[in-house]
């Protein structure tokens, strides 16, 4: 249980946590900074990543939604790179996917902390 905590006038106040935006380089240089996607891009994202389950034998299909995941969580980090599919695997590499899709969800056990 979060207990209160007590600011100006002895009003009580929650604590609050704030993510800290983190760094990912893709192949070509370019650094963009992610952090967990705002709620309207979240519900896809997951939505998503969950049907992974369901495609879990088949390689290419995996790594079709993952590129999926990260494009939507693109169109936060940086639009531009949301609208081709094609150029974000030119731009990524299967690290860069895991640390994307992992900060992206907002969930670092997601891969096991594998991506860090």
């Amino acid at each position: 249980m979060v207990k209160p905590q007590y600011g100006k006038g002895n009003q009580k106040t929650m604590a609050v946590t704030v993510n800290e935006d983190k760094v990912v380089t893709l192949l070509d240089g370019q650094k963009i900074e992610i952090r967990p996607l705002k709620i309207s891009l979240l519900r896809p994202f997951l939505a998503k990543f969950q049907s992974i389950q369901e495609v879990a034998e088949d390689n290419d299909k995996s790594m079709n939604l993952l590129l999926e995941c990260v494009q939507i969580a693109m169109k936060q980090f940086k639009p531009e790179l949301a609208e081709d599919i094609s150029v974000l695997e030119d731009l990524l590499d299967l690290p860069t996917v895991y640390k994307i899709v992992e900060e992206a969800s907002g969930n670092s056990t997601l891969f096991g902390g594998t991506a860090r």
